[in-house]
């Protein structure tokens, strides 16, 4: 089988063309020669497949060159011009040049490396880690100006910057074989490909006594450029490698190198050596490996004066918590914005364990070691509107490595930090650290109520006429300790089950009015159709809508911390169906009401009772509308943010989002278009049942109680499921004034269904034309 994948922009085929072979292979001349067709919509497409195949193969003999040609004539539409191919093989690979250069002594002038370096034992531990790490990066050690840096042999107009290892074999025994691929970026994949420019062939060994792995490299040669001639030759490259058996705050790499000539300085196709590494501040968990603290003494005597402070009584989080790690969001001076995180990479002796499985999140303040060495990674995302310094935009990210000390009795962290730096050319002497940097950070209580969250700054310590000074960054954390977090998802789940009780509550209590109509049937006409009509809006438009966007705000983030959304999914299901249920009793209820009044035209003045409360109500609602908008526009919303911690962004509300707080607030007072009925008509008619209208009131109310509560008992809230600012007026103010009034609207309609509809107006205006109940004449 032939895969063809095709070039970036395809010409005939959209995507993979894939063949179907068959042929014969010659074992004495390694040359194979298939026939085929393509397969699905190419399979009218005939080709024939020529390739030299090795039967036994070592690094000067593996290529495999070829070509696969069509057979159609050339113009057709099943035409297409020969592609070459260029390969390596696998069988029966011998290696023949890194044992004669180990036994010559060829790595021997980096013998020095296995007092610093990690002893793996087999060398497949060492391809593990190589294959995490995928990719490491050079440092020129030599002025590319003065010497020779092209190693690649001319063919690419760049001097790379990355070398990615693509492992093609790795055996038990410690032999290896890599394809090296180089590139002037970081972004991106080592795809294992070939191109003769950029790509190096390696064979090498783990060298168990001296702690390191030797590597021999080729070039690919092709003069033709046709990739079907090529061949491997000059190998006058070496390559040492090896695992630092120390970090500390200017190496954090888990690789190390060098890369050197083998030539004679005089010789033309030699090289300036250089050096590699691996992309700093991970932590390999790897055996023996430790921290070495080279900044103690200055950090300590920097930071005494800091850390005498008493600071806030409480518990703060002890160095091994998993709470000493946050997402954070940086400002610089002007005011813009860069995301990033900071972890802590070893506490103390050991490195740090982000998940621990015991979490001890907080300490007391009378422990005796409270004061720990730490070492940090901080990482800043890309963001090209995001300055550091010099004006130079933040079009890459940029990571911190420090190290100090945290106080966890105070919860003060004091460190000193490096940043790597580019050069203006990047792929010359890129070795350059800046590490005149202070970071100081103060975490919160871990016992306090508020959401307060960890604040910090980053700042040069340079002259500001350095050209490395920048100004100091600002950065707060937005994620939450452990503690608020569980509390966040008992949270979720009380308010889950608060709407599926708030909506089984609404569906008694329409059942109840329902039955009390059914044996009161006289008193349907004196309910007001105009608060019907609100209560089945309110359950339909919910059916209606996105619901997820109604009960649901942003399902992703909450997620976070349930962990599966099946929990959610289950439940909205229910409240879907309880909302149906509500929706048919409240439209079953209206549907009576109406009837009752189209049946018996003595009801015409009902009608125009009800008439006067629409053309009372509507402006009214309008004009509520209205004000609410421009008070949205004046000043910031009622609603509260989404973390209650002094954020840098913040969301307004939509027009949208308004209008659904502002209709929250009508339903609250869904009573008040009985009670004018009831005043226009001066009916004493009991129309609607306590269990009714108590009921209906209690659930209409009970979020804004829930609401004082939520915001009393923590400041800190993630999302809302239950009392959403989104759908209704929640502060403190507003709770107080809509409960306040509810209960008022109830009292009002159980005064007038007692004693009439005008029973609190002056005598004067109660006395007008009543509805009274006359005895019905019969023939008997």
């Amino acid at each position: 089988m032939v895969n063809f994948r095709g070039p970036r922009i395809p010409v005939r085929w959209n995507g993979a063309a894939t063949f179907k072979l068959s042929g014969y292979w010659d074992s004495g001349s390694g040359k194979i020669c298939m026939v085929g067709s393509g397969i699905r919509r190419l399979n009218s497409v005939n080709v024939v497949l020529k390739l030299d195949y090795p039967s036994n193969s070592s690094i000067l003999t593996s290529v495999v060159n070829g070509t696969l040609q069509s057979l159609g004539v050339e113009g057709a539409l099943d035409y297409f011009k020969p592609i070459s191919i260029l390969g390596l093989s696998s069988m029966s690979y011998k290696y023949t040049l890194i044992g004669r250069e180990t036994d010559n002594g060829g790595f021997r002038i980096y013998d020095n490396m296995e007092n610093v370096s990690l002893g793996l034992g087999l060398g497949s531990k060492v391809c593990s880690i190589i294959r995490g790490t995928g990719k490491v990066e050079l440092t020129y050690t030599d002025d590319c100006s003065a010497v020779n840096c092209t190693f690649l042999g001319g063919g690419i107009e760049y001097v790379p910057s990355w070398m990615y290892l693509n492992e093609i074999e790795c055996s038990d025994s410690g032999k290896v074989r890599y394809l090296l691929g180089f590139r002037n970026s970081s972004y991106g994949r080592g795809w294992l490909h070939i191109d003769p420019d950029t790509t190096l062939v390696a064979e090498g060994a783990w060298d168990g006594k001296k702690k390191r792995l030797g590597l021999v490299a080729c070039r690919i040669l092709d003069s033709t450029k046709s990739l079907s001639k090529g061949w491997v030759g000059d190998c006058s490259i070496r390559l040492s490698l090896s695992v630092p058996a120390t970090f500390s705050l200017r190496n954090r790499s888990v690789i190390v190198g060098r890369i050197w000539s083998n030539r004679s300085v005089n010789d033309s196709g030699h090289f300036g050596s250089m050096a590699f590494r691996s992309s700093g501040n991970r932590n390999p968990r790897l055996e023996g490996l430790k921290y070495e603290y080279t900044e103690n003494e200055y950090v300590r005597k920097s930071c005494t004066k800091k850390m005498t402070g008493k600071g806030e009584r409480g518990k703060y989080p002890i160095g091994s918590s998993s709470d000493m790690r946050f997402d954070m969001i940086v400002k610089n001076s002007k005011g813009k914005l860069a995301f990033g995180y900071a972890s802590p990479l070893t506490v103390g002796d050991k490195f740090y364990e982000p998940f621990p499985i015991f979490d001890s999140a907080a300490q007391p303040n009378h422990s005796h070691s409270s004061v720990l060495n730490v070492s940090y990674v901080m990482s800043l995302r890309q963001n090209p509107h995001f300055k550091l310094g010099s004006g130079v935009p933040l079009t890459k990210g940029i990571e911190f490595s420090t190290e100090g000390i945290y106080d966890a009795k105070t919860g003060i962290l004091c460190m000193i930090g490096c940043r790597h730096l580019a050069s203006p050319n990047e792929s010359l002497r890129n070795d350059l650290m800046d590490c005149e940097i202070s970071v100081n950070a103060k975490f919160p209580p871990v016992s306090t109520k508020d959401a307060q969250p960890v604040k910090g700054t980053i700042k040069s310590i340079r002259n500001k006429l350095d050209p490395l000074y920048f100004e100091r960054l600002q950065f707060t954390s937005t994620s939450i300790y452990n503690v608020r977090a569980k509390e966040s998802v008992w949270r979720i789940d009380l308010e889950i089950t608060m709407v599926l009780i708030s909506n089984t509550l609404a569906c008694v209590f329409v059942g109840a009015q329902l039955l009390y109509v059914k044996k009161h049937q006289d008193v349907l006409p004196f309910i007001s159709i105009l608060m019907l009509v609100f209560l089945t809006l309110a359950h339909m438009i919910p059916l209606l809508l996105n619901f997820e966007a109604l009960f649901l705000e942003n399902r992703n983030r909450q997620n976070v911390f349930l962990g599966s959304d099946g929990w959610l999914e289950v439940n909205e299901v229910l409240v879907r169906v309880i909302t149906m249920i509500a929706f048919l009793l409240q439209f079953r209820l209206l549907q009576q009401t109406w009837s009752s009044r189209i049946d018996d035209e003595s009801h015409k003045n009902l009608w125009v009772s009800d008439m006067k409360v629409l053309y009372l109500f509507l402006p009214l609602y309008i004009a509520g509308g209205l004000i609410a908008w421009f008070v949205h526009l004046l000043e910031r919303p009622h609603g509260r943010s989404l973390l209650h911690v002094d954020r840098m962004i913040y969301q307004k509300p939509s027009f949208w989002g308004e209008i659904k707080s502002y209709a929250g607030l009508v339903l609250d007072g869904f009573l008040l278009p009985q009670i004018v009925f009831n005043l226009f008509c001066n009916s004493r008619e009991r129309a609607l049942a306590p269990s009714f209208y108590f009921g209906t009131t209690f659930v209409r109310l009970l979020p804004h109680a829930y609401d004082l509560y939520r915001a009393h008992s923590s400041t800190w809230s993630f999302d809302y499921i239950y009392a959403n600012p989104g759908m209704d007026y929640y502060s403190t103010a507003w709770d107080i004034i809509i409960s306040c009034g509810g209960m008022l609207l109830v009292c009002l309609l159980y005064l007038q269904q007692r004693f009439g509809g005008r029973c609190f107006l002056p005598k004067r205006f109660r006395e007008s034309t009543s509805y009274e109940k006359v005895p019905v004449l019969t023939t008997e």
